[in-house]
């Protein structure tokens, strides 16, 4: 059995083992592959594991021996999973491994706003506290989380994970989403009085031809001046340039992004150096326990395929 990963960097830096994988058969694990050598790296593969490294239609024709592709992701648009499906090549992904984490993120985000601990850390290390003439001081306002309103968009297991924190932060809650069910302390509502009535708003949706640039200018123009737009869903679902004159001009207040429409960004990125925009480099999965329950899972994938019974797959 010959087996490749072909980005396993990310999911692991070295902090967890793949020994569990290496005594499946011949594997060869690399920390990233461009994309000339994809094609080098993978002939005649039984198995292919990968995260971002894309596995094309085209390409896919030319590994007769493929018979597996695992993901280190929940995302399986980097393959080309109607072919996989044709050709009975079973395509298996990482189920609701991160919805605490991303939950967490979103309140990293929403705190970092409201609080602003990273500039009056640095104020402190800079001296001005030792130098202030009163016991305390802010240098920009601070905002109290209760008795506010939190929009999530999307609600599966992630939005109902960031309604439960915001219920404990004593926020109010709306919700919009194609398949409203009772939730405690959830109202649910359209789209357009969401995104009116929200002080915050967390977009936890799939990205799809009808939520790609679904954020867009008319959005944006709907939501309170105040208001703080979070994104740890996918990149695409926000219109950059936009949202960049969202920011620039007054019409938000502020925006979280853990996710961008290219990543890593291009230098040109209109949201880059906007002091009201804080981007994190898609990280909201990338601690060390959601990584180990990742890895898990991606064992037990394995494990399921070998054994003649996949699991998890994605058609």
């Amino acid at each position: 059995m010959k087996i490749t990963v072909l980005d396993g960097f990310t999911t692991n830096p070295g902090d967890l083992s793949w020994d569990w994988l290496t005594k499946c058969g011949d594997c060869t694990i690399y920390e990233r592959t461009p994309a000339d050598l994809i094609a080098e790296r993978c002939n005649d593969c039984d198995i292919i594991i990968t995260n971002k490294t894309p596995l094309r239609k085209e390409f896919l024709k030319t590994l007769p021996a493929l018979k597996y592709i695992g993901l280190l992701s929940t995302g399986f648009n980097i393959v080309d999973w109607e072919y996989c499906k044709e050709n009975g090549i079973p395509v298996c992904n990482i189920p609701s491994y991160s919805t605490s984490a991303v939950a967490q993120l979103v309140f990293a985000l929403i705190l970092e706003h409201t609080n602003a601990v990273a500039l009056h850390s640095n104020s402190v290390h800079g001296g001005e506290w030792a130098a202030s003439k009163d016991f305390c001081y802010w240098k920009t306002p601070l905002t109290e989380l209760d008795g506010k309103t939190l929009g999530i968009i999307g609600f599966g297991k992630i939005g109902k994970a960031v309604a439960k924190i915001a219920a404990a932060f004593g926020m109010k809650i709306l919700a919009s989403t194609n398949h409203p069910a009772p939730f405690e302390n959830v109202e649910f509502c359209s789209r357009d009085d969401l995104i009116e009535r929200s002080d915050f708003i967390s977009l936890h949706c799939p990205l799809t031809p009808a939520t790609e640039g679904m954020v867009n200018a008319e959005f944006l123009s709907k939501m309170k001046k105040t208001a703080m737009l979070i994104n740890t869903s996918r990149g695409p679902v926000v219109d950059e340039y936009a949202l960049a004159e969202a920011l620039e001009n007054g019409i938000i207040s502020a925006a979280g992004l853990d996710v961008l429409e290219t990543e890593p960004p291009k230098p040109d990125c209109p949201l880059l150096g906007l002091k009201n925009c804080y981007i994190t480099p898609h990280i909201a999965w990338a601690g060390f326990e959601t990584r180990e329950r990742l890895m898990k899972i991606c064992r037990e994938n394995v494990e399921a395929f070998l054994n003649g019974n996949p699991v998890n797959l994605v058609y």
